[in-house]
């Protein structure tokens, strides 16, 4: 857009880039500087008036109108008076005023009167950067529908923004915005965030393109992808074929096979090489174990901070920690990233920059479980490609409960009942160490109660560096482990069938919809009891009736709103305005329609 020097200034202290941006920026109220021949109470107006005497009192001046408009008196008072409103009023001078209308028995005044040159018009007045009346001048010069839709505004959404300050009487009467210029501002909205988005996504050559297939390799099973992991492995099968390397988000609800498509792209890249980086190495090592499994053509290397150091050149699929970072990589064709959140932009970056050469670089997949409402991955895919795997490959059996104080004694003997069968119970703390604030015990507190009651009680939480290794021995040895959240994502638990989160309604619904997905991954009957000192808690009986992790996304968007939803990507962390996350997906589908 080439902006003459004037228009840039203002778009600057506008904060502002876009003419679409502009037109979102709209009146708070409106002024009707049109002259009426009749009085209209409680409503601001403007009258065209002499003044006839001028009386000034301890706090207030009193001033005497002949209106013009009106054909007789009214009373002005100004209140508290600055110096620079007297000077206003000069006995026998005629102008324009405008202020409050009020009559109280039968004697009307005009309360605080201002002095207004300008006469006729419906003028919006303006909070921002800019002064009110600069900023009106500047909307009636640069603001038209030719702007909006050179940009990409539909022209009908256009002509709806352009009425919000271009305005008509019927607009003074109204108390709130109407449904169909609500739904011009919510579509402006998210059209500029989604063009940001959509003009950082850069395009690479691919290191290598194939065209692959996976047939073959999905028969050799013991089992059936579901028709979701299927999908998502054919979106990844079309990037590998494309000149431009891949850039490609797969989000899998928990326990929804993503392991899976995982192996999937690293047998269909095959021999040109593909590199897997996990956040924690008992995840690393069970990712080895599976592809060693069921990729038994390829050569499979693991690598940890534990790993001897070997030339990793002989090996088709290296699979490994951050440890991966510090170590000399072959070139590779596709670069994966699991739980991609857990590390930082700069690591994942990283990684893909070690096996770049030049201009091309290696398709690049992360995988999340993490469920994020569809109307999120559609925003999302304005600069990096979404799969979304919805589905499992086994409906879980699993009983959600909020408890109380008074469910205390009956869940101990639930405790004890499942430890009797061999399986595993995980209790989640809020805290470490005792908090002076918060009502819940820590796990400090509370682990003497479970050690002294319970055999095999293991204790671990974030901070604690053997915590990889507790994990591992509670997994083989253990029937009561105390944690705070640090095992919301990673380790495979195949006896655990129930938790148990203290302070429930603390957490958000998405990071409880992890915890109670390490329950039951084996088929096994599963139990997530919340136990909260809330009498009450809304948020806490609808995630009890909420199964899947999309869902539960959706619920935690309407709960809490969306702030930076998109990990920095929204400005400033800000809320939208005006577009709603939780109920705003066909916003989504038009914008995606005139952005494409």
């Amino acid at each position: 857009m080439n902006l003459i020097k004037e228009q840039k200034t203002k778009f600057d202290k506008l904060g502002i880039t876009t003419y679409a941006q502009l037109a979102l920026l709209i009146p708070h109220s409106y002024e009707d500087y049109r002259l009426h021949d009749k009085l209209m109470e409680h409503k601001y107006q403007l009258i065209d008036a002499t003044v006839e005497s001028v009386f000034h009192a301890s706090s207030t001046i009193q001033i005497t109108f002949f209106v013009h408009n009106f054909g007789h008196t009214i009373k002005g008072v100004l209140f508290r008076p600055k110096p620079y409103m007297i000077h206003q009023f000069s006995v026998g001078s005629r102008d324009n005023y405008y202020g409050m209308i009020e009559c109280k028995q039968g004697q009307c005044s005009i309360i605080m009167p201002k002095k207004i040159a300008q006469v006729g018009d419906i003028v919006p007045k303006y909070k921002c950067g800019l002064r009110t009346d600069v900023m009106w001048r500047f909307v009636q010069k640069e603001l038209t529908a030719e702007k909006l839709v050179q940009e990409g505004i539909p022209e009908d959404i256009a002509q709806t923004l352009l009425a919000l300050h271009f305005v008509k009487e019927d607009i003074l009467d109204k108390s709130e915005l109407d449904t169909k210029s609500i739904e011009a501002l919510k579509f402006a909205e998210l059209f500029s965030y989604m063009k940001i988005l959509k003009d950082k996504r850069r395009y690479f050559k691919a290191l290598v393109s194939v065209n692959a297939e996976y047939d073959t390799w999905a028969k050799s099973l013991p089992f059936v992808l579901t028709k979701e992991q299927v999908n998502a492995i054919d979106d990844i099968k079309k990037d590998l074929a494309k000149e431009s390397a891949a850039k490609r988000m797969i989000v899998g609800d928990v326990g929804s096979g993503k392991t899976m498509v995982i192996l999937a792209s690293a047998y269909m890249i095959e021999k040109s090489k593909s590199i897997l980086m996990a956040p924690t190495t008992i995840l690393a090592q069970q990712l080895y174990e599976e592809a060693v499994k069921f990729l038994p053509d390829l050569r499979v290397v693991l690598v940890t901070n534990k790993s001897k150091k070997e030339n990793l050149d002989e090996y088709d699929f290296i699979i490994g920690t951050h440890a991966l970072l510090y170590r000399e990589l072959p070139s590779a064709a596709l670069v994966m990233v699991d739980e991609q959140h857990r590390f930082g932009t700069k690591q994942r970056s990283m990684l893909e920059k070690v096996v770049s050469e030049g201009e091309y670089k290696p398709h690049f997949l992360q995988f999340s479980a993490t469920p994020i409402p569809r109307t999120l991955a559609m925003i999302e895919s304005a600069h990096i490609d979404v799969s979304l795997i919805t589905s499992t490959p086994f409906t879980k059996d699993i009983d959600s409960r909020v408890i109380h104080k008074d469910d205390f004694k009956e869940l101990v003997v639930h405790i004890k009942e499942e430890i009797q069968k061999n399986n595993q119970v995980l209790i989640v703390y809020p805290l470490v160490t005792k908090s002076e604030v918060l009502e819940y015990q820590s796990i400090e507190e509370a682990r003497a109660y479970w050690e002294n009651n319970f055999d095999d009680v293991y204790v671990t939480h974030g901070k604690d560096k053997e915590k990889e290794q507790v994990l591992v021995d509670f997994r083989e040895k253990g029937s009561v482990l105390i944690s705070t959240t640090v095992v919301e994502v990673g380790i495979s638990l195949p006896r655990l069938t129930t938790v148990v989160i203290v302070g429930a309604e603390r957490l958000g619904l998405s990071t409880l919809h992890q915890l109670r997905g390490r329950v039951s991954r084996t088929g096994l009957k599963g139990y997530c009891y919340l136990y909260t000192n809330q009498n009450t808690s809304n948020r806490l009986d609808k995630f009890v009736e909420t199964k899947s992790g999309f869902d539960i996304a959706n619920l935690d968007l309407k709960f809490r709103k969306s702030g930076d939803l998109l990990k920095g990507t929204n400005q400033s962390g800000n809320e939208f305005r005006w577009f709603d996350f939780a109920d705003d997906l066909e916003i989504v589908k038009a914008v995606k329609k005139s952005l494409a």
